[in-house]
């Protein structure tokens, strides 16, 4: 698994660099206000890094309400590509955004496994966002069997190549990518730092391909394998790591200010 270096591909150019935090089905709207007043105590009014909650559907509107004339943004878990309609137990992007919704987990490794999402799905998902001005993070990544058998790029291609199809090249900086090796998910492992830069670099090699240089330097791809204080300076030091999609980390103020203050370090 090697590809030719980002450096050989993109031009040179310093990407913000994003923390997000995905709550999964954690913290009830009470417990989700506390936590966001923490972090607001510390990095309300950052600005240098991009900072992104995601907390469930049911704490979205108290969360915002908590983050209104903050520098942190709000994002939502997951949503239905619908604009309406008979999905019982769905969202959709229109009504994210009256809840003052900026960006979209979309993809993401559990979603996959546990509710059957397919790569055409996670598509029809990251163009309805888009269409209704939400930032996609577009999550993908292999299983351990497929990494053991030497999948892992055919894997990230294919998942990459199809869920941004039907994305025009003035869209493609609106779109965060989250590489997220599902067997270093809610594990404890983690992907070296070569192996999650080597994946990294594949998929600005990508985009490369699909839309030109100049706009693949432009795209943030974050890492979304258990990045915690202990390792994020180096994984924030790599030159395709743009930061990372938080998971247990996101849930204590302590462990996710000192990610962001990483981020902002390695900028």
């Amino acid at each position: 698994m090697s590809t030719p270096s980002s450096a050989t591909q993109t031009p040179h150019l310093i990407r913000k660099k994003v923390i997000a935090g995905n709550w999964k089905m954690n913290k009830t709207a009470a417990e989700g206000v506390t936590l966001t007043k923490e972090l607001l105590d510390e990095i309300g009014r950052e600005t240098s890094v991009d900072v992104v909650i995601c907390p469930p559907f049911t704490a979205l509107a108290s969360v915002g309400q908590a983050l209104e004339g903050q520098a942190v943004k709000l994002g939502a878990q997951n949503m239905h590509p619908e604009k309406n309609g008979a999905f019982t137990g769905e969202i959709s992007a229109e009504m994210l955004r009256t809840l003052y919704v900026t960006h979209v987990i979309l993809g993401h490794s559990e979603r996959r496994q546990y509710f059957g999402e397919t790569d055409a799905l996670v598509n029809k998902k990251v163009l309805a966002a888009l269409a209704n001005e939400l930032r996609p993070s577009l999550c993908v990544g292999e299983t351990l069997a497929e990494r053991e058998g030497g999948k892992t790029l055919d894997v990230v291609r294919t998942q990459t190549e199809v869920a941004l199809a039907g994305v025009k090249p003035e869209q493609l900086t609106s779109v965060i990518i989250a590489y997220e090796p599902v067997w270093a998910i809610g594990t404890g492992k983690v992907a070296t730092t070569a192996q999650a830069q080597e994946v990294h670099a594949f998929i600005r090699s990508l985009l490369v391909s699909l839309y030109g240089a100049a706009l693949a330097a432009k795209v943030r791809i974050l890492y979304g394998g258990s990045m915690k204080p202990a390792n994020a300076p180096e994984l924030l030091a790599q030159p395709d790591i743009d930061g990372g999609l938080i998971g247990g980390a996101s849930l204590e103020s302590r462990s996710f200010v000192e990610l962001v203050k990483a981020a902002k370090a390695a900028m």
